[in-house]
């Protein structure tokens, strides 16, 4: 059976599906908690463990079980959306995992991970007892030389009946018993079989372990003598000892071919995955460098003429009609409408130029913040609004974006103020510890505005999308989406808390340090 452990029951759901199509046992937890009660009560042959979880997360979970003797030869797959880094990858397998895996998944190379780790499991475990099993004959029976002798008779008999290629040999290295499989490998009961050119130093190994009364387990190609095929097989070399003597050593050839070939292809797909990326991810450049000039040019061609509707717009306003009421408020919609668009070509032209890359320098958001509340004095005079500014760390971040991102959403504060109350924003920071140990700020610009119904917090992040009738409040609907653009440019988060008439927070996570 294998356990699926993960806090999302949708994540939970696709697995299990998968693994049951092809014909696996399957039972989940939601929890690291639950997963250690279940894995005490129950006996599994994997574990896929999801490394982000609240609680004890996969890692925690992972090094737990390392301490339960029931448990801690479970094999664990680590899945993780997030921690892909090396570092991550290397926790995982220094805290127990065999495999590291990033979603989404690959169904395909998932299924082939997950049969070769559960045929090992199951492989070690029927080897594991086997010689659980000859240890105990050993030990009932070594009371009489008659006993030892049914003991060494039931061990060749179990060593006959092994579907891998399984010996015997005595300490002076001379080779004692060999069963069946042994001659698909070599000619005779006192040869070893013949390995390939670049695989002979595995034999000095095992001499060197035998020397050293040592275990010995490799990897070594054998030649099939009906085919003439180098097989890979897992060689093992252990000692059988008798009141701390070695009496003889017991060594088997377990054929992995299939799973080496398994591995290969994995290499192979993942080789051309990437070649696939890399090569994506060069159109993806060209694309972006053609959007931008394409914006570049397509706004200052629509600011000429546009230029020339608010020009000729405004003289037939001030000469012939001001005195036509009529035709004064035609006029003026012309205007207005005029002027949006224009607001409209410069916020377009400002989203595109997020594509390009700047440079990354240590900067003082404090300061910053307080260089844009400068530029709106006359915006904060006239709304007569209370700002406060708490301490802020500095961060390596790009300036001009930062700046464009607090005047945004200082802006907006301003903007959607209630009109009977005295616009109060204040912005706050704290330092965090993020994933993996590396700090983070997490900075909150709390207003206390006419806010929004949370269930359309996706929508004020999306381009064109507005919450307010355009009539009432001013803008293009391209803002809030700038904003949301430069935060994953700088590798952070941002996201909202509100209520309709009580105000908003913006809520922004950045790193500390930038990595290039």
């Amino acid at each position: 059976m294998i356990l699926i452990v993960d806090d999302k029951e949708e994540n939970i759901f696709s697995l299990q599906r998968i693994l049951e199509l092809n014909s696996f046992s399957v039972d989940s937890a939601t929890s690291g908690e639950e997963a250690l009660k279940k894995i005490l009560n129950n006996a599994y042959s994997l574990i896929i463990l999801d490394v982000q979880m609240p609680g004890m997360d996969g890692f925690e979970v992972a090094e737990a079980l390392s301490g339960f003797k029931k448990a801690k030869d479970i094999p664990i797959i680590f899945l993780s959306a997030v921690n892909t880094d090396k570092k991550f990858i290397t926790k995982g397998y220094t805290s127990g995992g065999v495999d590291y895996v990033t979603k989404p998944v690959d169904p395909d190379l998932f299924i082939l991970r997950v049969k070769t780790l559960v045929q090992l499991f199951d492989q070690k475990r029927e080897l594991n007892n086997t010689r659980l099993s000859l240890l105990d004959e050993v030990e009932t029976r070594k009371a009489t030389e008659e006993k030892l002798k049914e003991t060494l008779s039931a061990q060749l008999s179990i060593l006959e009946s092994m579907p891998q290629i399984a010996f015997s040999v005595r300490p002076d290295c001379t080779i004692e018993f060999v069963n069946e499989p042994w001659f698909l490998y070599s000619d005779d009961a006192s040869t070893m079989p013949a390995v390939h050119e670049e695989d002979k130093k595995v034999y000095e190994a095992v001499d060197k372990s035998i020397e050293a009364g040592k275990i010995f387990v490799g990897e070594v190609r054998i030649r099939n003598k009906s085919t003439g095929e180098f097989r890979y097989h897992l060689l093992k070399f252990v000692p059988v000892r008798q009141n701390n003597e070695i009496k003889k050593w017991i060594g088997t050839f377990t054929d992995i071919q299939e799973q080496k070939t398994a591995n290969e292809i994995l290499e192979a797909r993942v080789q051309e995955r990437t070649t696939e990326l890399i090569a994506k991810n060069k159109e993806l450049e060209v694309s972006n460098y053609e959007l931008q000039q394409f914006a570049s040019v397509a706004s200052h061609d629509l600011k000429e003429p546009l230029r020339k509707v608010q020009i000729y717009s405004n003289l037939l306003k001030e000469r012939f009609l001001l005195d036509t009421p009529e035709a004064n408020r035609n006029i003026n919609r012309v205007i207005d409408a005029s002027s949006r668009m224009n607001r409209l070509i410069n916020d377009l032209l400002e989203y595109s130029r997020l594509s390009i890359d700047s440079l990354f320098e240590r900067t003082d958001l404090k300061e910053l913040i307080e260089e844009i509340l400068v530029d709106l004095e006359l915006s904060i005079r006239e709304k007569n609004a209370f700002i406060t500014i708490s301490d802020i760390p500095q961060l390596d971040v790009i300036s001009g974006q930062m700046r464009q991102v607090f005047q945004n959403l200082i802006s907006n504060a301003l903007k959607f103020s209630k009109k009977e109350a005295q616009p109060v924003i204040h912005i706050k920071a704290e330092l965090q510890e993020g994933s993996g140990s590396e700090p983070i700020c997490r900075i909150e610009v709390a207003d206390n505005g006419i806010g929004f119904d949370e269930q359309y917090l996706e929508k004020v992040f999306t381009i064109f999308q507005r919450l307010n009738p355009k009539e009432d409040y001013e803008g293009t609907g391209i803002g809030l989406a700038i904003v949301k653009k430069i935060i994953d440019k700088h590798n952070g988060t941002i996201t909202a808390r509100s209520k309709e008439g009580e105000g908003a927070t913006f809520i922004i996570t950045l790193p500390v340090h930038h990595k290039a």
